[in-house]
């Protein structure tokens, strides 16, 4: 019997054939998203110097309200979040980089609150 590849070494290998053909640069930034299964997090990243831009995700810090991070509604708080926090860094335009994963559920609601939240991309 043949093993098959596990599910997250394939979002993987999807993942470097996207990034071979995105970059971020400083005035377009590459909006990266990871999912795991109780969280999500995103990050403005400037590819040509290898900086952050902004980040947000669904872990608290001390003295936060405790929130759900595995589900549709948190994904769609950390969009407006991170909409929010680039705005606040210069940053209108961006490069969605989906992390290899489809662009569905927890991704897409990211994706459209950040949208909604004043994000081109």
């Amino acid at each position: 019997m043949i093993a098959l590849p596990q599910r997250n070494t394939i979002r993987q290998r999807v993942h470097a054939r996207i990034r071979s053909k995105m970059t971020g640069t400083a005035e377009r930034p590459r909006l990266n998203v990871y999912r795991s299964l109780n969280h999500i997090y995103t990050q403005l990243i400037d590819d040509a110097t290898g900086k952050t831009i902004a980040q947000a995700s669904t872990v608290q810090k001390k003295g936060e309200e405790k929130k759900a991070g595995g589900n549709v509604e948190a994904a769609k708080a950390v969009g407006k979040l991170i909409a929010e926090r680039a705005q606040a860094a210069g940053v209108k335009k961006v490069v969605f980089d989906r992390g290899g994963y489809l662009y569905h559920g927890r991704i897409k609601a990211l994706a459209d609150a950040a949208r909604e939240a004043g994000l081109e991309f």
